[in-house]
């Protein structure tokens, strides 16, 4: 029967391919919409939690090596994703298959277009990946995290939509307007650079810190997320400044000291911007150097030209320079305030059920 035909999602295995995922999943599963995911292997564990009523490993492979013999393995490795990919679509006849990025969406959704399966495509970030690049061209729709992309042909355009980046359930519930540090009052920030960057926070942020005035250092208590071999490090320094602080490899609760934060320093990977513009937070942004395409460069700029964030490109993110850019920032809680409204202006909350709207519609499904 059609209301039992499911809707197949591919994602890549990192947090940011399954987060907005998991919106999707769980927005559809309150439509009464089945959900099931196709993902690498490898992250089956990572996404066990996943509201889906089934989960599938397909291969897949990266063509990161030049060597003959690794791009020889990528390519079984992805024709046998295909394959599989193949069979379980004809198994599940779905109403739609959404892509949202990294290699491991490939076979799902060049599998799915193969064989005439509606497909949309979700890009998180102001960049279009790889993947997705590869995926676009043959599409029904295209769904964008940020207003523009900035690297798509017409073509592309001419299909895409701009919903959002879906946010966990967590990150809209911690949403709340933001309260500026009262005159000589406790200044709360928030620290963290995911596991491709926290080593530039910890090697930059407390020595900044301890830089400080000594009467706006006294006010600061902060939150840091940082590698467990910087941790004994980074608390060193902040305990011989006196500085208050709570340091640990991951917080689990990260969504309520976000919304506890009157600043945040973070890396701009497409969740993070999306999860501070929902909670409506003001923020430095400093985008991973080497990420493929600039993305994260490119996903801070979108933040920063309505004046939600500011932007510091990793070159310039010296502990000299941030000491003067926090002494400036935190000294004027009005331009707190007004990036924290900017942000909030740019969010999508209702990014998930944005996209789940495109997709029934994309899939003809009435519900």
């Amino acid at each position: 029967m059609m209301a039992q035909r499911p809707v197949l999602l591919a994602a890549g295995g990192t947090g940011g391919h399954l987060f907005p995922a998991e919106a999707l999943a769980t927005e559809l599963a309150k439509r009464g919409v089945p959900v099931e995911l196709a993902t690498d292997p490898r992250a089956r564990e990572y996404a066990a939690n996943f509201p889906a009523r089934a989960i599938h490993g397909v291969e897949s492979a990266t063509f990161g090596s030049r060597s003959p013999f690794a791009i020889l393995k990528s390519a079984w490795k992805l024709g046998s994703g295909f394959g599989e990919s193949a069979r379980l679509i004809r198994r599940l006849k779905p109403r739609a298959v959404v892509g949202f990025g990294g290699y491991p969406s490939l076979p799902p959704v060049l599998a799915a277009q193969m064989l005439g399966v509606t497909t949309v495509v979700h890009e998180q970030n102001a960049v279009m990946g790889r993947a997705n690049r590869v995926l676009a061209p043959r599409a029904s729709r295209i769904a964008s995290g940020f207003p523009r992309i900035v690297n798509a042909k017409p073509k592309i355009l001419e299909k895409a939509a701009y919903v959002g980046n879906p946010v966990r359930e967590a990150v809209r519930q911690a949403a709340s307007d933001f309260v500026p540090p009262e005159d000589m009052g406790q200044i709360s920030l928030l620290v963290f650079g995911g596991s491709q960057g926290a080593r530039v926070m910890s090697v930059t942020v407390p020595p900044a810190i301890a830089a400080l005035d000594r009467g706006l250092m006294s006010r600061i208590k902060i939150v840091q997320q940082a590698r467990a071999e910087d941790v004994d490090s980074v608390a060193a320094i902040y305990l011989k400044a006196g500085v208050q602080a709570e340091i640990a490899p991951f917080f689990r609760d990260l969504p309520v000291r976000m919304a506890d934060a009157h600043l945040v320093i973070a890396r701009s990977g497409a969740s993070t911007v999306a999860e501070l513009a929902v909670i409506g937070r003001p923020s430095i942004l400093v985008p991973l150097p080497h990420s493929l395409d600039n993305d994260q460069l490119e996903n801070a700029r979108a933040l920063a030209e309505v004046g939600g964030t500011t932007v510091v490109e990793q070159a310039a993110f010296t502990p000299v320079q941030l000491t003067r850019l926090l002494t400036d920032l935190l000294s004027k809680p009005q331009t707190l305030s007004v990036q924290a409204e900017a942000a909030s202006a740019f969010a999508r909350p209702d990014a998930a059920s944005r996209l789940a709207d495109l997709v029934l519609e994309a899939g003809a499904v009435s519900y």
